[in-house]
């Protein structure tokens, strides 16, 4: 299983060569407010509603002492924009009150702030602070299942499987080549096969 999770992530390698983390930021905490941001919504979208947020309201002080509605306001479009404003200004409440105004590294300590869950953290533990780690967004979960990385019914359960797969360079990685192929190829509804480099790989085309 470990050579084959190899030749599938140096296949994507060669399709993705820019594979990379679609949010922008300029800090980690900017980059954690958007992936909070980014649950049920697109990085494009996300981009649009930070662009002018981040530039006026950078620092974690600025969502800790926002009134919610005015946080509710500025990220509507992103939507659950109540639920995500709660998440946001909690989290930063903490960020300054238990660490010091930064963003964990550990995982535990990630897990304690209000929005954040294992993609979260693990986006966190691998974009912004390099560590190999593997987010399971519903990218990832879809095209594992499809390329038999995993069969486990949980987010959790797929990100054990692939871990035990890859070496930490591919793991490092493999975030990023499984959401680009999930997003522009293997979608969820009419998958574009025919763009396909892993059809040899793939349970969904042999039924």
């Amino acid at each position: 299983m470990a050579d084959r999770a190899k030749e599938i992530i140096d296949i994507l390698r060669a399709k993705y060569p820019d594979a990379h983390c679609e949010l922008n930021y300029g800090t980690d905490f900017q980059l954690l407010v958007s992936v909070i941001l980014s649950a049920q919504c697109t990085d494009k979208r996300v981009n649009i509603v930070t662009k002018p947020m981040f530039e006026k309201y950078p620092n974690p002080i600025d969502y800790a002492t926002m009134p919610q509605e005015k946080l509710e306001t500025l990220i509507h479009s992103c939507g659950f924009y109540r639920a995500k404003a709660k998440s946001i200004i909690s989290a930063s409440t903490d960020i300054l009150e238990k660490f010091g105004g930064k963003v964990p590294r550990d995982m535990e300590d990630l897990l304690t702030l209000r929005g954040v869950g294992r993609k979260t953290a693990n986006v966190m533990r691998s974009v912004a602070f390099g560590e190999s780690a593997l987010a399971v967004d519903t990218h990832v979960f879809r095209t594992a299942h499809r390329l038999g990385l995993s069969d486990k019914p949980t987010p959790e359960g797929v990100e054990k499987d692939i871990v035990a797969q890859l070496s930490e360079e591919d793991l490092s990685v493999a975030h990023h080549l499984l959401i680009f192929h999930g997003r522009y190829v293997c979608h969820s509804r009419n998958p574009e096969c025919g763009k396909c480099p892993l059809t040899s790989y793939c349970n969904y085309i042999k039924g």
